[in-house]
């Protein structure tokens, strides 16, 4: 059953969707407490304005809301700040319904647009940072804030009303019909799983939306996703700040971060590990760590490989494959923003000795920076001379993680 729009500002309301029995979203994420599709009108003496849809299942009871609030003549423009079929799944219904109405959108949006609505007549106009949208009283600045968390992203600031439209940045999934931050449940595990899950990758695209956003004063923040943050906005603001740039302040040494993953069954790749660290230690402006796979968690794999500035992983073959928990922690990398970081892979084996080759493939298809080292492979127990190379081994990726300078292989 649809509720009643919601007034959130002067003449700007909630028509949003709740989603309350919601348990995963995206695959990755867990919604423990279900969401919202965020979705807004804003009446202007000159015509009304919507800003994003909602769901396709949904866009019955996103109407309902419209219908309440205006007739489909009256709207002149639709903005979309973030064309996943979450927030615009109602958008080809919408255009069709309101055929006058002007769909703005950023220019890296357009294909994605026409792919959207199955049509190349659309009434459509792409904006960026700065470019303003005046309409009978209401003042918007759009602003340009790609990867946040798709590269067609963007935020847009309402002056009159000191409200900002986030898009998916300061979202959380958490569904509560009393809305506001101030009148439902805590829901700050939920803002820090979203950032953690959604935004942590990007962490660089963060501090530069940031950086535009502190150009306003900022009474309300309306997000795509979760609770409208009204009491005390900038409390999400700096939680922003703060983890954007949690790496940049664990790395006040100026050294490198060196984190080198290990699964062993009968300590032959622990022995490989060890003599790796030693070597990597010996290296001057490098801080290396070792960190035993099979009683580690997947929240702190993401934390430690955050931090690190390169990585190696260590593991045994079995049954021709890596074990699960290596496939774990690489599959923590889709949290992470991986530019720049260097990781390579040694392990030791009893027949094929397949795990390295496929550990390496993965890092390299994932666009990490791996040296061209021969491939460490050890059969069986390490010998003294074995673990020597190994040592070696651990000194020449320390030395190219501290910018020696070598052809990296990316293929």
């Amino acid at each position: 059953m649809p509720h009643h729009p919601i007034t959130i500002a002067n003449d700007i309301y909630f028509i949003g969707v709740f989603d309350p029995d919601i348990r995963t979203f995206d695959i990755v994420m867990r919604t423990a407490n279900g969401s919202s599709y965020n979705a807004y009108l804003m009446k202007t003496t000159e015509g009304v304005i919507i800003v994003d849809t909602v769901k396709k299942e949904f866009q019955d009871d996103f109407f309902h809301h419209v219908e309440a609030l205006c007739s489909y003549d009256e709207i002149k423009y639709v903005i979309i700040h973030h064309i996943e079929p979450d927030h615009s799944g109602a958008l080809p219904e919408l255009i069709q319904r309101a055929p006058n109405a002007k769909v703005l959108i950023s220019p890296q949006a357009t294909t994605m647009l026409k792919a959207l609505t199955n049509s190349e007549e659309i009434n459509f106009e792409t904006i960026w940072t700065n470019k303003q949208l005046v309409l009978g009283g209401k003042t918007i600045t759009f602003l340009t804030t790609p990867y946040l968390h798709w590269p067609e992203t963007m935020s847009s600031y309402v002056h009159e009303d000191k409200l900002l439209f986030s898009g998916d940045v300061f979202g959380s999934h958490y569904y509560d019909k009393r809305l506001f931050n101030n009148k439902v449940g805590d829901f700050s595990y939920a803002f820090q799983y979203y950032y953690d899950h959604i935004m942590r990758p990007f962490q660089s695209y963060v501090r530069s939306a940031l950086k535009l956003y502190e150009r306003f004063e900022i009474e309300l923040i309306a997000p795509l996703h979760g609770p409208i943050l009204r009491e005390n906005p900038y409390q999400y603001i700096d939680a922003y700040k703060q983890w954007s740039h949690k790496v940049e302040n664990n790395k006040g040494s100026g050294k490198k971060i060196l984190s080198i993953f290990y699964l062993t069954s009968y300590k032959n790749t622990q022995e490989m590990a060890q003599s790796i660290f030693d070597g990597c230690e010996s290296v001057e402006g490098v801080v290396a760590n070792m960190y035993d796979l099979a009683s580690i968690e997947a929240q702190n794999m993401i934390a430690i490989l955050e931090e690190s500035d390169g990585f190696l992983i260590g593991t045994p073959t079995i049954n021709a494959d890596a074990p699960k928990p290596v496939w774990d922690l690489l599959s923590c990398l889709m949290f992470l923003e991986k530019q720049g970081k260097c990781a390579g892979a040694f392990g030791s084996y009893g027949w094929s000795g397949e795990a390295v080759d496929h550990i390496l493939a993965r890092l390299k298809s994932l666009k990490l920076r791996v040296p061209p080292l021969t491939p460490l492979k050890i059969k069986l127990i390490p010998s003294q001379s074995e673990l020597e190379e190994c040592y070696q081994f651990g000194v020449e990726f320390a030395e190219i993680l501290n910018g020696k300078l070598v052809e990296i292989d990316l293929a």
